[in-house]
């Protein structure tokens, strides 16, 4: 960047180096940011491409000085100590902050007249003016501090190559607090989760280490105690995590809200009791595909942990009704529940949460074939503020249950209605009228709709702004009258055609011509070639005729 970069002149980046060129380092911005977090201690050097700091670089002495004349003789350390209750220190003067910071003031203090002239033990004038000199130095960075404080690793590792000021500005730790490693999953290993956790400490609040196989418990304990401030923390697909990361998190994290585990195959009922003893203020967990989870996990989490909103449990086939009883008694907060293909829960399981969860919102029980209308009409009576419901696969659901459904929840947005085959146009008509919020809407394999229903449909209420898909492949009688009917939704984004038969291309041209921008997803079988005419092309190539 020159003698000057951003206005600050090239004396003021000497503070941050012993070195007087400024290093550039010419690595990626990936592989700079596997190097910064797999060094074991903070980066120091001109190899390091990163200002000359140590851990004791914030307690560097400054030049020896002979005291004024006059002064008492204390005893002192000989350098800027804000723990010293006998030396007035400006540095006492400062918030605290991280040790590149302090490293920083020191060397900008070791130019100051006044520390030159009287030493560590200043005057309160002198201590003034030392105040003034950092105060002018801090405020000259705050901007570029508040930029980096949005940007991503990526972005930060780049500005790390900039010169020394912005190296150590963009690799302070204040500037970590919001990590997601998935773009590098497959570099990531242990080591590199403790380096991080050292470098970050406390800053750090969000950390996602979603599909890096590589760490395992070891790696997280370590960061557990480290960063003890984490409040949202994604191990999703991380394949060697045991109940012995729950026991570590619930040991030393007790800040901790959101917490992903999916496909954690090895957690147990440990783990949530582990986590309902140590993280009272977790609101979200997602344990989707832990199938070894049971109703015992489930009662010792709700019970300890009655703020929870959102739970995932996908895939937990062991889960059954007694388990829905505990949340419906214990969790009122609970906004969204996952329980897609949990097998053996019944409408009695799920009653139970809707008359004890009233603020629910989002609600999918796809591939739960056991329920049948009576989980509807408890939706309808007990969740008015439902906005997000996933039935695929329910094919006991009929038009009485989705008429009392939409009758009394008209925030209604989004609707996966896939293989409820009993379910007719009535639904729709239903849906039309009183859900003028629908965005989404799935009818896929429901093959007694009609062009009827979807007229009803495109002449909503929520058809002009609001509806942005619609599923409609494998429905055999929708015909290109359907899509007619379409035409005035102009919100439109997506529509699934596949295996309509009945839809032509001509069709999905005039739809298109008033929906320029709408995405057809249609299949059309290849036109079978005619028969050869006269019968004297050879049905067989050369080599097959010599043999």
């Amino acid at each position: 960047m020159g003698k000057e970069v951003n206005g600050v002149s090239r004396s003021r980046f000497e503070m941050f180096s012993n070195s007087d060129e400024a290093v550039i380092n010419k690595k990626l911005p990936k592989e700079l940011l596997l190097r910064l977090v797999t060094a074991g201690r903070p980066l120091r050097g001109r190899r390091a491409g990163t200002a000359a700091f140590s851990e004791d670089a914030s307690r560097e002495r400054l030049p020896e000085t002979r005291p004024r004349p006059g002064a008492s003789r204390v005893s002192c350390s000989g350098r800027f100590c804000r723990r010293c209750p006998r030396s007035l220190s400006p540095m006492r003067l400062l918030p605290r902050t991280s040790d590149r910071w302090r490293f920083g003031a020191v060397r900008v203090l070791s130019r100051c007249d006044a520390v030159r002239r009287e030493g560590p033990r200043t005057s309160p004038s002198s201590a003034f003016r030392c105040f003034l000199v950092l105060l002018r130095w801090f405020l000259s960075f705050l901007p570029i501090c508040r930029i980096f404080s949005f940007l991503d690793v990526v972005t930060l590792c780049r500005c790390a190559q900039v010169s020394r000021s912005w190296n150590v500005l963009a690799l302070d730790g204040s500037n970590w607090q919001r990590i997601d490693l998935f773009d590098f999953q497959r570099d990531i290993e242990g080591r590199v989760v403790e380096n991080i956790s050292k470098r970050c400490g406390g800053f750090l609040r969000k950390l996602s280490l979603r599909g890096c196989l590589g760490v395992g418990d070891g790696a997280l304990r370590t960061f557990a105690q480290n960063c003890r401030n984490i409040e949202l923390l994604s191990l999703n697909g991380c394949t060697k995590i045991t109940d012995a990361t729950c026991s570590s998190l619930s040991k030393f994290c007790p800040k901790l809200k959101h917490l992903d585990l999916a496909s954690c195959t090895s957690i147990t009922n440990l783990s949530l009791k582990a986590l309902s003893e140590g993280c009272p203020l977790l609101e979200q967990l997602n344990i989707s595909w832990c199938d070894q989870v049971s109703k015992d996990g489930i009662q010792a989490l709700v019970r300890c942990c009655p703020g929870v909103k959102g739970l995932f449990l996908k895939g937990c086939t062991q889960l059954e009704d007694e388990a829905l009883k505990f949340i419906g008694a214990h969790c009122p907060e609970l906004v969204t529940l996952n329980l897609q293909t949990c097998s053996q829960i019944t409408d009695e399981g799920l009653i139970t949460i809707c008359r004890g969860c009233h603020r629910l919102q989002s609600l999918c029980v796809s591939g739960c074939a056991n329920i049948t209308d009576a989980i509807l009409n408890a939706l309808g009576q007990n969740c008015p503020r439902l906005r997000i419901l996933e039935v695929a696969r329910c094919s006991q659901l009929t038009d009485v249950g989705f008429g009392t459904l939409a009758r009394n929840c008209h925030e209604l947005e989004k609707m996966d209605l896939e293989e409820c085959v009993q379910i007719t146009d009535a639904t729709l008509i239903q849906l039309s009228v009183h859900c003028p919020r629908l965005q989404v809407l799935s009818l896929s394999h429901c093959e007694l709709i009609t062009d009827d229903g979807i007229r009803h449909l495109g002449g909503g209420p929520c058809a002009h702004d609001r509806l942005e898909v619609v599923e409609l492949d494998n429905c055999p009688l929708i015909t290109d009258a359907s899509l007619e009917h379409l035409k005035t939704c102009h919100s439109l984004d997506r529509i699934e055609l596949y295996d309509c038969q009945q839809i032509t291309r001509a069709g999905i041209k005039r739809l298109r011509t008033h929906l320029p921008n709408i995405k057809v997803h249609a299949y059309f079988a290849p036109v079978t070639p005619p028969p050869s005419v006269g019968g004297s092309r050879q049905r067989f190539c050369r080599c097959c005729i010599l043999l």
